[in-house]
Protein backbone atom coordinates (compact mmCIF):
# COMPACT_ATOMS: atom_id res chain seq x y z
CA UNK A 1 0.00 0.00 0.00
CA UNK A 2 1.32 3.48 -0.96
CA UNK A 3 1.67 5.78 2.28
CA UNK A 4 1.83 9.32 0.98
CA UNK A 5 0.81 11.34 -1.44
CA UNK A 6 2.83 14.31 -2.70
CA UNK A 7 5.61 15.19 -0.10
CA UNK A 8 5.28 12.67 2.84
CA UNK A 9 5.37 14.60 6.48
CA UNK A 10 7.88 12.90 8.70
CA UNK A 11 5.93 12.60 11.72
CA UNK A 12 5.56 9.87 13.84
CA UNK A 13 3.19 6.95 13.85
CA UNK A 14 0.13 8.32 15.84
CA UNK A 15 -2.67 6.59 17.98
CA UNK A 16 -6.40 7.70 18.93
CA UNK A 17 -8.68 5.72 20.94
CA UNK A 18 -12.21 5.03 20.03
CA UNK A 19 -13.88 3.61 22.81
CA UNK A 20 -16.05 7.14 24.35
CA UNK A 21 -18.64 7.87 22.33
CA UNK A 22 -18.19 11.79 21.13
CA UNK A 23 -19.57 13.85 23.27
CA UNK A 24 -22.47 16.94 23.01
CA UNK A 25 -23.04 18.97 20.02
CA UNK A 26 -21.48 22.65 19.63
CA UNK A 27 -23.36 25.65 21.74
CA UNK A 28 -23.13 27.36 18.33
CA UNK A 29 -20.85 29.65 19.05
CA UNK A 30 -20.74 31.94 15.85
CA UNK A 31 -16.86 32.80 14.11
CA UNK A 32 -16.62 36.04 15.47
CA UNK A 33 -16.86 34.80 19.11
CA UNK A 34 -15.30 31.60 18.99
CA UNK A 35 -11.96 30.96 21.05
CA UNK A 36 -10.33 30.32 18.40
CA UNK A 37 -11.23 33.59 16.19
CA UNK A 38 -8.67 34.34 13.85
CA UNK A 39 -6.07 31.78 14.68
CA UNK A 40 -7.88 28.96 12.36
CA UNK A 41 -7.34 31.06 9.53
CA UNK A 42 -4.37 32.56 10.43
CA UNK A 43 -2.77 28.88 10.55
CA UNK A 44 -4.13 28.08 7.12
CA UNK A 45 -2.70 31.01 5.13
CA UNK A 46 0.54 30.76 7.28
CA UNK A 47 0.35 27.20 5.52
CA UNK A 48 -0.32 29.14 2.10
CA UNK A 49 2.57 31.33 2.35
CA UNK A 50 4.71 28.69 3.43
CA UNK A 51 4.14 26.33 0.57
CA UNK A 52 4.03 29.27 -1.86
CA UNK A 53 7.55 30.30 -0.48
CA UNK A 54 8.58 26.49 -0.53
CA UNK A 55 7.53 26.46 -4.64
CA UNK A 56 9.39 29.27 -4.93
CA UNK A 57 12.16 28.78 -3.33
CA UNK A 58 12.83 25.39 -5.39
CA UNK A 59 11.93 26.84 -8.38
CA UNK A 60 14.79 29.59 -7.77
CA UNK A 61 17.21 26.46 -7.37
CA UNK A 62 16.00 24.54 -10.17
CA UNK A 63 16.93 28.04 -11.88
CA UNK A 64 20.12 28.68 -10.43
CA UNK A 65 21.26 25.24 -10.90
CA UNK A 66 20.16 25.84 -15.02
CA UNK A 67 22.64 28.97 -14.96
CA UNK A 68 25.19 27.34 -12.84
CA UNK A 69 24.84 24.51 -15.73
CA UNK A 70 24.97 26.86 -18.25
CA UNK A 71 28.03 28.97 -17.34
CA UNK A 72 30.06 25.67 -16.85
CA UNK A 73 29.18 24.95 -20.62
CA UNK A 74 30.66 27.92 -21.80
CA UNK A 75 33.81 27.61 -19.81
CA UNK A 76 33.74 24.45 -21.24
CA UNK A 77 33.64 25.39 -24.43
CA UNK A 78 36.11 28.69 -23.81
CA UNK A 79 38.68 25.59 -22.78
CA UNK A 80 38.40 24.49 -25.87
CA UNK A 81 38.56 27.99 -27.99
CA UNK A 82 41.63 28.71 -26.63
CA UNK A 83 42.92 25.43 -26.86
CA UNK A 84 42.36 25.85 -30.97
CA UNK A 85 44.12 29.55 -30.78
CA UNK A 86 47.12 28.08 -29.05
CA UNK A 87 47.49 25.16 -31.98
CA UNK A 88 47.28 28.16 -34.57
CA UNK A 89 49.55 30.44 -33.01
CA UNK A 90 51.90 27.34 -32.61
CA UNK A 91 51.36 26.89 -36.45
CA UNK A 92 52.21 30.28 -36.90
CA UNK A 93 55.35 29.52 -35.28
CA UNK A 94 56.44 27.01 -37.60
CA UNK A 95 55.51 29.01 -40.28
CA UNK A 96 57.90 31.47 -39.06
CA UNK A 97 60.82 29.27 -38.03
CA UNK A 98 60.50 27.29 -41.40
CA UNK A 99 61.19 30.56 -43.13
CA UNK A 100 63.65 31.49 -41.20
CA UNK A 101 65.77 28.67 -41.93
CA UNK A 102 64.71 28.91 -45.86
CA UNK A 103 66.42 32.50 -45.63
CA UNK A 104 63.38 33.99 -45.12
CA UNK A 105 65.78 36.85 -43.31
CA UNK A 106 66.67 37.97 -46.94
CA UNK A 107 64.79 40.32 -48.58
CA UNK A 108 62.73 38.73 -51.18
CA UNK A 109 64.50 40.52 -54.60
CA UNK A 110 67.90 38.87 -53.27
CA UNK A 111 66.77 35.47 -52.56
CA UNK A 112 64.78 35.47 -56.16
CA UNK A 113 68.76 36.43 -57.64
CA UNK A 114 70.36 33.87 -55.76
CA UNK A 115 67.58 31.09 -56.40
CA UNK A 116 67.89 28.66 -58.76
CA UNK A 117 64.37 28.93 -59.91
CA UNK A 118 63.15 32.49 -59.23
CA UNK A 119 59.13 30.57 -60.52
CA UNK A 120 59.16 27.82 -58.15
CA UNK A 121 60.44 30.67 -54.92
CA UNK A 122 57.53 32.75 -55.94
CA UNK A 123 54.65 30.14 -55.65
CA UNK A 124 56.09 29.11 -53.12
CA UNK A 125 55.75 32.51 -51.43
CA UNK A 126 52.29 32.86 -52.46
CA UNK A 127 51.55 29.61 -50.63
CA UNK A 128 53.17 30.81 -47.32
CA UNK A 129 51.32 33.87 -47.53
CA UNK A 130 47.91 32.20 -47.90
CA UNK A 131 48.65 29.78 -45.32
CA UNK A 132 49.48 32.82 -43.16
CA UNK A 133 46.61 34.55 -44.29
CA UNK A 134 44.07 31.40 -43.56
CA UNK A 135 45.79 30.96 -40.15
CA UNK A 136 45.53 34.96 -39.00
CA UNK A 137 41.38 34.45 -40.35
CA UNK A 138 40.83 31.96 -38.08
CA UNK A 139 42.27 32.89 -34.70
CA UNK A 140 40.22 36.61 -35.69
CA UNK A 141 37.27 34.08 -35.67
CA UNK A 142 38.09 31.74 -32.95
CA UNK A 143 39.02 35.22 -31.37
CA UNK A 144 35.51 36.72 -31.66
CA UNK A 145 34.03 33.77 -30.36
CA UNK A 146 36.49 33.61 -27.36
CA UNK A 147 34.86 36.73 -26.95
CA UNK A 148 31.40 35.66 -27.52
CA UNK A 149 31.56 33.13 -24.87
CA UNK A 150 33.05 34.95 -22.34
CA UNK A 151 30.59 37.69 -22.42
CA UNK A 152 28.03 34.71 -22.55
CA UNK A 153 29.91 33.10 -19.31
CA UNK A 154 29.80 36.01 -17.44
CA UNK A 155 26.04 37.08 -18.03
CA UNK A 156 25.51 32.89 -16.59
CA UNK A 157 27.66 33.53 -13.87
CA UNK A 158 25.90 36.36 -12.88
CA UNK A 159 22.43 35.24 -13.52
CA UNK A 160 23.71 32.53 -11.16
CA UNK A 161 25.02 34.38 -8.24
CA UNK A 162 21.82 36.81 -8.39
CA UNK A 163 19.95 33.60 -8.01
CA UNK A 164 22.05 32.11 -5.25
CA UNK A 165 21.45 35.37 -3.14
CA UNK A 166 17.71 35.46 -4.11
CA UNK A 167 17.81 31.68 -2.73
CA UNK A 168 19.45 32.70 0.37
CA UNK A 169 17.00 35.37 1.09
CA UNK A 170 14.01 33.11 0.11
CA UNK A 171 15.15 30.64 2.93
CA UNK A 172 15.32 33.50 5.31
CA UNK A 173 11.72 33.97 4.58
CA UNK A 174 10.75 30.26 4.68
CA UNK A 175 12.71 29.65 7.91
CA UNK A 176 10.69 32.97 9.21
CA UNK A 177 6.88 31.79 7.95
CA UNK A 178 7.34 28.34 9.56
CA UNK A 179 8.59 29.46 12.48
CA UNK A 180 5.11 31.92 12.88
CA UNK A 181 3.27 29.53 11.52
CA UNK A 182 4.59 26.70 14.41
CA UNK A 183 3.71 29.36 17.30
CA UNK A 184 0.37 29.80 15.37
CA UNK A 185 -0.27 26.18 15.44
CA UNK A 186 0.57 26.01 18.91
CA UNK A 187 -1.67 28.57 20.18
CA UNK A 188 -4.47 26.88 17.98
CA UNK A 189 -3.66 23.50 19.62
CA UNK A 190 -3.68 24.94 22.97
CA UNK A 191 -7.40 26.63 22.39
CA UNK A 192 -8.64 24.17 21.36
CA UNK A 193 -7.58 21.71 23.93
CA UNK A 194 -9.32 24.24 26.11
CA UNK A 195 -12.52 24.55 24.71
CA UNK A 196 -13.27 20.88 24.60
CA UNK A 197 -11.81 20.62 28.63
CA UNK A 198 -14.61 23.33 28.96
CA UNK A 199 -16.99 21.37 26.80
CA UNK A 200 -17.71 24.71 24.95
CA UNK A 201 -16.72 23.87 21.43
CA UNK A 202 -15.72 26.49 19.35
CA UNK A 203 -18.02 27.94 16.49
CA UNK A 204 -17.53 27.24 12.75
CA UNK A 205 -14.65 30.31 11.60
CA UNK A 206 -14.93 29.95 7.98
CA UNK A 207 -12.17 29.85 6.00
CA UNK A 208 -10.69 30.90 2.37
CA UNK A 209 -11.82 28.45 0.29
CA UNK A 210 -9.10 26.76 -1.73
CA UNK A 211 -9.71 26.39 -5.97
CA UNK A 212 -10.54 23.13 -6.19
CA UNK A 213 -10.45 21.63 -9.83
CA UNK A 214 -13.81 20.83 -11.40
CA UNK A 215 -14.28 17.31 -11.63
CA UNK A 216 -13.02 14.95 -9.31
CA UNK A 217 -16.32 13.82 -7.33
CA UNK A 218 -13.77 12.36 -4.47
CA UNK A 219 -10.87 12.79 -2.84
CA UNK A 220 -8.55 12.49 0.30
CA UNK A 221 -9.82 14.45 3.41
CA UNK A 222 -6.06 15.61 3.36
CA UNK A 223 -3.69 16.77 0.36
CA UNK A 224 -0.10 15.61 2.32
CA UNK A 225 -0.12 13.19 4.70
CA UNK A 226 1.84 10.01 5.99
CA UNK A 227 -0.80 7.45 6.88
CA UNK A 228 -0.16 6.15 10.11
CA UNK A 229 -2.73 3.62 12.82
CA UNK A 230 -5.04 1.82 9.62
CA UNK A 231 -8.63 0.51 10.08
CA UNK A 232 -8.95 -2.76 12.12
CA UNK A 233 -5.46 -2.63 13.81
CA UNK A 234 -4.80 -3.10 17.42
CA UNK A 235 -3.74 -1.53 20.05
CA UNK A 236 -4.15 -0.56 24.08
CA UNK A 237 -5.76 2.78 23.55
CA UNK A 238 -9.18 0.94 21.83
CA UNK A 239 -11.58 -1.19 23.54
CA UNK A 240 -11.20 -3.18 20.43
CA UNK A 241 -10.05 -2.36 17.36
CA UNK A 242 -9.14 0.90 15.15
CA UNK A 243 -12.31 1.94 13.68
CA UNK A 244 -10.92 4.55 10.64
CA UNK A 245 -7.81 5.42 9.06
CA UNK A 246 -5.25 8.24 10.67
CA UNK A 247 -3.58 10.89 8.44
CA UNK A 248 -0.34 12.12 10.40
CA UNK A 249 -0.57 15.62 9.78
CA UNK A 250 0.61 18.76 11.65
CA UNK A 251 -2.15 20.86 14.02
CA UNK A 252 -3.82 23.41 11.34
CA UNK A 253 -3.81 21.07 8.36
CA UNK A 254 -6.94 21.89 6.24
CA UNK A 255 -9.23 19.15 6.03
CA UNK A 256 -11.51 18.83 3.30
CA UNK A 257 -14.79 16.80 2.76
CA UNK A 258 -13.96 13.84 0.85
CA UNK A 259 -16.96 14.34 -1.19
CA UNK A 260 -20.45 16.58 -1.74
CA UNK A 261 -23.08 16.21 1.20
CA UNK A 262 -24.30 17.41 4.57
CA UNK A 263 -23.23 17.86 7.75
CA UNK A 264 -25.21 16.00 10.12
CA UNK A 265 -23.64 16.83 13.18
CA UNK A 266 -20.38 19.07 14.89
CA UNK A 267 -19.36 18.46 18.28
CA UNK A 268 -16.61 18.43 20.71
CA UNK A 269 -15.53 15.93 23.75
CA UNK A 270 -14.38 12.99 24.91
CA UNK A 271 -12.81 10.30 22.51
CA UNK A 272 -12.77 12.25 19.77
CA UNK A 273 -12.50 15.63 20.60
CA UNK A 274 -13.67 18.10 18.24
CA UNK A 275 -15.21 16.63 15.12
CA UNK A 276 -17.49 16.77 12.38
CA UNK A 277 -19.67 14.04 10.68
CA UNK A 278 -20.79 14.26 6.92
CA UNK A 279 -23.78 12.64 5.17
CA UNK A 280 -23.44 11.71 1.87
CA UNK A 281 -25.44 10.05 -0.91
CA UNK A 282 -25.71 6.87 -1.45
CA UNK A 283 -26.32 5.81 2.69
CA UNK A 284 -22.76 6.68 3.61
CA UNK A 285 -21.31 8.82 6.37
CA UNK A 286 -17.79 10.10 6.87
CA UNK A 287 -16.02 11.61 10.10
CA UNK A 288 -13.48 13.49 11.02
CA UNK A 289 -12.30 13.95 13.90
CA UNK A 290 -9.43 14.84 16.96
CA UNK A 291 -9.89 18.87 14.53
CA UNK A 292 -8.84 21.88 16.30
CA UNK A 293 -10.51 24.20 14.48
CA UNK A 294 -14.10 23.73 12.51
CA UNK A 295 -14.84 25.88 9.43
CA UNK A 296 -19.05 24.40 9.10
CA UNK A 297 -21.81 24.28 10.97
CA UNK A 298 -24.31 21.82 11.14
CA UNK A 299 -26.95 21.47 8.41
CA UNK A 300 -24.13 23.28 5.84
CA UNK A 301 -23.87 21.98 2.58
CA UNK A 302 -20.60 21.04 1.24
CA UNK A 303 -18.04 20.18 -2.04
CA UNK A 304 -15.96 18.01 -2.78
CA UNK A 305 -12.48 19.59 -1.45
CA UNK A 306 -14.20 21.79 0.80
CA UNK A 307 -12.21 23.24 4.03
CA UNK A 308 -14.17 21.77 6.69
CA UNK A 309 -11.88 22.59 9.63
CA UNK A 310 -8.21 21.66 10.59
CA UNK A 311 -6.33 18.98 12.07
CA UNK A 312 -5.40 19.27 15.64
CA UNK A 313 -4.71 16.70 18.59
CA UNK A 314 -8.11 17.12 20.61
CA UNK A 315 -9.71 13.92 22.24
CA UNK A 316 -8.07 10.80 22.79
CA UNK A 317 -5.10 11.79 20.85
CA UNK A 318 -0.77 10.90 21.43
CA UNK A 319 -0.28 13.55 18.84
CA UNK A 320 -1.68 15.62 15.66
CA UNK A 321 -3.77 13.88 13.32
CA UNK A 322 -7.26 13.10 11.86
CA UNK A 323 -8.90 10.26 12.60
CA UNK A 324 -11.13 9.38 9.41
CA UNK A 325 -14.12 7.17 9.53
CA UNK A 326 -16.57 5.69 6.64
CA UNK A 327 -19.81 4.87 8.36
CA UNK A 328 -23.63 3.51 7.04
CA UNK A 329 -24.78 5.01 10.07
CA UNK A 330 -23.65 8.53 11.78
CA UNK A 331 -22.59 6.78 14.95
CA UNK A 332 -19.81 4.47 15.75
CA UNK A 333 -20.34 0.62 15.38
CA UNK A 334 -20.98 0.89 11.43
CA UNK A 335 -17.56 1.40 10.28
CA UNK A 336 -16.24 0.17 6.96
CA UNK A 337 -12.29 0.18 6.11
CA UNK A 338 -12.21 3.79 4.42
CA UNK A 339 -8.59 2.74 2.23
CA UNK A 340 -10.65 0.33 -0.04
CA UNK A 341 -13.76 2.39 0.22
CA UNK A 342 -12.34 5.30 -1.02
CA UNK A 343 -10.11 3.42 -3.65
CA UNK A 344 -13.71 2.38 -5.26
CA UNK A 345 -14.68 5.79 -5.32
CA UNK A 346 -11.15 6.84 -7.30
CA UNK A 347 -8.91 7.89 -4.66
CA UNK A 348 -6.05 5.87 -3.72
CA UNK A 349 -3.99 6.68 -0.39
Amino acid sequence: MRSSRRHPLIVPVLLCALAVPAARPTDGMDGDGGPGTGLGPQVARLYEDAAKATRRYEDGRREAETQRSKALEYERRLDGQRRKIDAMQEDLGRIARAQYRDGGGLPLTARMLLADDPDELMRGQRAVSRANLAVDRAIGRHLRAEARLAAEEAKAQAAWQALEKRNVDLGKLKKKIESKLEAARSRLEGQADSSVAAGSCPGAVRLDQPDVPVGPSWMAPVETYELSASFGSGGSRWAHRHTGQDFAVPVGTPVRSVGAGRVLKVSCGGAFGIQVVIEHAGGYYTQYAHLAAVAVDQGDRVEPGQWIGQSGSTGNSTGPHLHFEVRVTPEMGSALDPVPWLSQHGVPL
